[in-house]
């Protein structure tokens, strides 16, 4: 059985060391791996539906597919499809395209170790599929308001028309900060340049969380935790939809401890 992650960039993700560990702390190395799949997006939908026949069993996807990802698939889970958007695609026996989203659980539950959601305020940055998982679990998770920043006003007003939300034009101090956007992925980025605000702005925000990540950090956690911040990096977000992925991918519960541990997590 093959398994990957698809995206646009992809080579700096940590998904096949994770994965492949799991799949060897539950002795299924000898018939299952997992790798990269860079995938331009005018290619995304051909090369998905060819996969099934090179022998994958599903794949997760990553920036900037995920709501494409969503169109592809037969069916959906209740969760993808009100997100609009899918990080987890698998391949049935009868040949269906199955869409999930584990982005949300994974972000509500990394939340819930830090602040309560119910209630409290939050924005979140940027508009694509990240910022849609985002924003639903924030609601569903019964968030009292949640606001979009994005740099097309255009797409902030049209994801929080789509889901509840309050498209801004301009940071503003909340319970919880969330950057779904690509700032910080590159290593050449060392500020937060491409954001709506600056270090000074971090005590503002009771929590931070970076869906990006890196070795060392992104320079947004790093500022956040100078500031005293409370952050949440973007490999236990990682870790965290990584597990229910496995999950799906091979009906086996998620040896969690391990897929930390090949993150660099401990």
């Amino acid at each position: 059985m093959r398994l990957g992650v698809a995206g646009w960039p992809v080579a700096h993700s940590r998904s096949p060391a994770m994965q492949n560990a799991a799949l060897d702390a539950c002795a299924l190395s000898d018939g299952w791996h997992f790798q990269l799949l860079p995938i331009p997006p005018e290619l995304f939908a051909e090369t998905v539906r060819a996969l099934p026949a090179e022998g994958f069993r599903g794949i997760n996807v990553t920036i900037p597919h995920k709501e494409q990802a969503l169109s592809v698939a037969a069916d959906a889970s209740e969760r993808a499809r009100a997100i609009g958007a899918a990080n987890l695609l698998l391949f049935e026996p009868d040949g269906q395209i199955r869409a999930d989203n584990t982005d949300a659980p994974s972000l509500i539950d990394a939340l819930g170790e830090r602040t309560e959601v119910a209630g409290s305020t939050a924005l979140v940055l940027g508009a694509g599929g990240s910022a849609r998982a985002a924003v639903w679990s924030l609601r569903d998770a019964g968030a009292r308001e949640v606001r979009v920043w994005n740099r097309t006003t255009e797409r902030a007003q049209a994801l929080a028309a789509d889901l509840g939300a309050v498209a801004v034009q301009a940071a503003q101090p909340a319970d919880v900060l969330i950057n779904c956007t690509s700032v910080g992925l590159d290593t050449g980025d060392s500020g937060l340049e491409g954001l709506p605000l600056g270090a000074g702005d971090l005590p503002g925000y009771r929590v931070v969380v970076d869906f990006v990540y890196r070795t060392g950090g992104t320079p947004l956690l790093s500022a956040s935790r100078d500031a005293g911040v409370a952050t949440i990096d973007g490999l236990e977000l990682l870790v965290g939809q990584g597990a229910l992925s496995f999950e799906q991918f091979t009906g086996m519960s998620a040896p969690v401890a391990v897929m930390r541990e090949a993150v660099g997590l401990g």
